[in-house]
């Protein structure tokens, strides 16, 4: 989604438009309005130079990993330390038929320095990390005592979701959807103990970036959830079996939202308990509620 796609999408009306968007995809309306802001150019194959169209395209787009690495540590690294840029040797610089013996001698400073680059970089990520959660937890915190957060707690978050960002594109974005599926570790990433959260945001950036994972993993709880509430139901906990059924309706209901993890599941229905060699012509998330009787979303039964 960009300005060009926004506003072809929302000036077709002839009286009024309504938008929908999901919490679970956007946190709020502000990360809702820069996604559809967001302006990206129109190329063509003329606008690129002939001698490397791959680097060109990629340049133009901000795909550049020395720059993006310099940015980044101009701004977190002090005016002493950054002049150890300039004795790298880009990529492309190497000269080819050089003496393999040569290189051992002149890589090691390098990646040294490229080593002691980092180490700023991490110390960045790390602090933003506890910041975001400190705020997080306090926001928990008011809604637990009164369901409500302060103005000075929402503008906090709001600050330490731009200071994530500007180290690790995505940071906040993934570390909330993995605070969602285990709230502890907000108080641990909030008191320091950071190791547990870090590995959490990585899977859920895995899972973002990786459709197969992601499919693997919504197999994964799809039959666990699955299990439970049959052992639920058999020992006659009630209560315990609407909440899993609900929260299986609302993994059905979420591949409405996800057409490519759809189309990934399409070929593991067995896996998901659908069985019969013939479609029924349902999208997959009604198909899913169907053969497990169970309903779409939260209290809304689906319509044979």
């Amino acid at each position: 989604m960009d300005s060009h796609g926004s506003y072809v999408a929302l000036s077709r009306h002839r009286d009024g438009v309504h938008l929908h968007y999901g919490r679970d995809d956007f946190a709020n309306q502000d990360r809702l309005t820069r996604t559809l802001s967001r302006g990206r150019s129109k190329d063509m194959a003329s606008d690129y130079e002939r001698a490397d169209p791959a680097q060109n395209y990629a340049e133009r787009r901000g795909i550049t990993f020395r720059e993006r690495v310099a940015e980044i540590v101009r701004k977190v690294v002090p005016e002493k330390v950054r002049g150890m840029f300039d004795g790298l040797r880009p990529a492309a610089d190497t000269v080819p038929g050089l003496d393999d013996a040569r290189r051992p001698e002149r890589e090691a400073p390098e990646q040294k320095v490229a080593d002691d680059l980092e180490a700023p970089l991490r110390k960045a990520r790390t602090d933003a990390l506890k910041r975001h959660a400190r705020a997080v937890d306090a926001i928990f915190d008011a809604q637990e005592r009164d369901g409500k957060a302060s103005r000075e707690q929402v503008k906090e978050l709001q600050e330490a979701r731009k200071v994530f960002e500007g180290v690790r594109p995505y940071g906040s974005h993934d570390a909330e959807a993995a605070y969602k599926k285990n709230p502890e570790l907000v108080r641990e990433a909030a008191g320091g103990q950071v190791n547990r959260a870090i590995r959490a945001l990585q899977l859920e950036t895995e899972l973002r970036t990786d459709p197969s994972r992601r499919a693997d993993r919504f197999v994964e709880r799809w039959q666990k959830l699955d299990q439970a509430s049959k052992r639920q139901y058999q020992a006659g906990d009630m209560s315990g079996y609407r909440s899993t059924r609900a929260a299986m309706g609302d993994m059905a209901k979420s591949l409405q939202r996800d057409p490519q993890l759809e189309s990934l599941l399409a070929n593991r229905k067995r896996e998901l308990g659908i069985g019969g060699s013939f479609g029924s012509g349902r999208r997959l998330g009604d198909e899913l509620a169907f053969t497990h009787g169970i309903e779409l979303g939260r209290g809304r039964s689906i319509g044979l």
